[in-house]
């Protein structure tokens, strides 16, 4: 089964930045992220997709993946 997975970790890791950092910067609910973080999430956000292209200074096809679960 695929799935779809949000490189969050690996460009915050690449960029050596915190999760607490970010979510000051985009003003997110820790929570919420780390749902994202970990790939449990059922819906995407596309302002928060947006936000994080923005912050990350990538497009899209940088940010999502989809992988074999």
């Amino acid at each position: 089964m695929k799935q779809l997975h949000i490189r969050i970790m690996e460009l915050l890791q690449e960029k050596k930045i915190s999760k607490t950092k970010i979510c000051k910067d985009l003003d997110l609910q820790r929570g919420n992220f780390n749902r994202y973080c970990r790939d449990e999430f059922q819906r995407i956000d596309a302002n928060l997709i947006l936000k994080l292209c923005e912050y990350f200074e990538c497009d899209i096809v940088d940010l999502l993946e989809i992988k074999e679960s």
